[in-house]
């Protein structure tokens, strides 16, 4: 009978922490998502920038609410969305921005106001040469040395064309949005590591959780 009794009072204590032991697996397993998403981000895309692999986040579950989250930000989502479902590069404005002379930060990319800070100076214009639209520099005509005789605008009666200026430069050249061929594999890594770690995940909790009742 003592048994009975005593069998009975740890099933009571058990059925007591269920809710935290499972509220503990649930955020221990989201956590453990969470990071092997963000390795997946390095992985797969170029050299990502830190806003981007921290956009991955999660939330933890309680025991009056046992539900826990991996999410993706919402800017970065938008951008990051093809590389889940396919589809094209995302935008920030109307064209793709190509690069060709211009400095880039340590991840490759334009720094965020370097377009604005472009446009405002008086050597770089918007527009197109040759078919090719885009951001160019305009380059300055070299001088002569000093002390350098220059030759006379007419030989023998001959007129001398004049030096042409130097072609401009292409900074960024606009372009349209590229297919994305990138896959984070994002949703079936994290459905298959939850059907995984949550059955150890959440026996350890219940031991632990066994031991720390009173």
């Amino acid at each position: 009978m003592a048994d009975f009794r005593d069998l009975s009072k740890q099933l009571q204590v058990l059925k007591k922490q269920i809710p935290f032991a499972t509220a503990q697996a649930l955020t221990s397993v989201a956590r453990k998502i969470q990071d092997a998403e963000k390795a997946q981000m390095r992985k797969v895309l170029e050299n990502p920038t830190p806003f981007t692999v921290n956009a991955v986040g999660s939330i933890g579950a309680r025991k009056d609410n046992l539900v826990a989250k991996v999410f993706i930000r919402n800017i970065a989502a938008n951008y990051l969305e093809p590389f889940e479902f396919g589809g094209m590069h995302k935008l920030n404005g109307s064209a793709l921005l190509n690069p060709k002379d211009i400095k880039l930060n340590k991840y490759g990319n334009l720094s965020r106001n370097k377009l604005s800070q472009l446009k405002a100076k008086p050597t770089t214009f918007i527009g197109a040469i040759d078919g090719v639209n885009g951001v160019w520099q305009r380059v300055k005509a070299k001088k002569g040395r000093k002390g350098k005789k220059r030759l006379p605008r007419s030989v023998n009666g001959t007129r001398r064309d004049r030096e042409k200026n130097p072609a401009p430069r292409l900074l960024i050249r606009f372009g349209n949005a590229l297919p994305v061929h990138e896959h984070l594999d994002y949703i079936n890594t994290a459905q298959a590591m939850a059907a995984q770690l949550m059955p150890s995940e959440l026996s350890k909790a219940l031991d632990d959780a066994m031991k720390t009742a009173k």
